[in-house]
């Protein structure tokens, strides 16, 4: 049943969505008078909107029952029809059933809800790895699996991001560029100040906490350009964290990271690691 009901509410938002951004070139940005989350691509946000369109049908049910519940009451039970008032203080059964129902709608919930928390947590035999670290107010990033090459990523003023073709505040000088159908481990922290990697098209948010590394994890399904920002709030330029990522296939990333190794410095302190996915691009 909740197939059927989350299969329906997806394709109906789908349209929704599709209606207002059918002009659109990019795949993961967002556009004018969206109604619903940006087009799934990845297989951690298509459970996560499934999950969305349940509750919403779920909490419209609910409240559709206690309105009704309470329009009835409101004409059954006014003053005029009920001149003199119901004296009942108690109803054994009444009170068993409005106890049972809120812990029976509890578990519906719960289940999907701890998969997809359990499914979105770590990678499963991640391909690779890439570290993001949040700074203030930009992103640094880390391929420890091709060679550990870094470069930061600082935001564009409006007429360079015009010119590149970025939406205006999600545009950066380096774009983080990643393999699609790959699993891709996430390893998030920062140097200063708590930070949250986001990307709303991907699934993922996770927050950059200094000391600490927290693990995330993608699969990027279609290729494109994907936009995303820091959603913690971090200071005076939050609003000016931008992440901008670019999948392409394997091939074409394979040839990025040959460019990249000779264009950015080894990261300092983290020796390179060449995983097996990793080697031939190496050779």
């Amino acid at each position: 049943m909740q197939r059927v009901i989350t299969g329906f509410c997806s394709l109906v938002f789908s349209f929704i969505s599709v209606k207002f951004a059918l002009a659109a070139d990019m795949v993961g940005v967002p556009h004018d008078k969206q109604m619903n989350f940006q087009a799934a691509a990845s297989p951690v946000m298509e459970k996560i909107t499934d999950f969305h369109n349940f509750l919403l049908v779920l909490t419209t049910v609910i409240t559709a029952f206690v309105l009704a519940l309470l329009l009835w009451v409101m004409v059954r039970y006014n003053a005029r029809r009920n001149p003199v008032p119901s004296k009942t203080t108690h109803n054994t059964m009444l009170e068993v059933v409005w106890t049972l129902i809120p812990v029976l709608i509890l578990l519906v919930i719960i289940v999907p809800s701890m998969r997809l928390l359990y499914f979105s947590d770590k990678a499963v035999n991640a391909e690779m790895t890439v570290k993001a670290i949040g700074k203030q107010w930009f992103w640094s990033y880390e391929y420890p699996d091709h060679g550990n090459f870094t470069f930061d990523a600082y935001i564009l003023k409006d007429e360079e991001a015009k010119a590149a073709g970025h939406p205006r505040l999600l545009g950066t000088d380096n774009i983080v560029v990643v393999p699609t159908d790959t699993n891709i481990r996430i390893l998030v922290t920062a140097t200063d100040v708590l930070h949250a990697w986001a990307m709303p098209a991907l699934g993922v948010k996770k927050d950059a906490v200094p000391g600490k590394i927290n693990e995330t994890w993608m699969r990027v399904d279609k290729p494109g350009m994907y936009y995303g920002q820091c959603s913690e709030l971090c200071g005076t330029n939050h609003g000016f964290m931008p992440i901008a990522l670019k999948a392409v296939p394997k091939a074409e990333f394979e040839a990025w990271v040959k460019e990249a190794k000779a264009k950015f410095p080894a990261a300092e302190g983290t020796p390179a690691i060449e995983s097996p996915a990793a080697a031939p691009a190496a050779q």
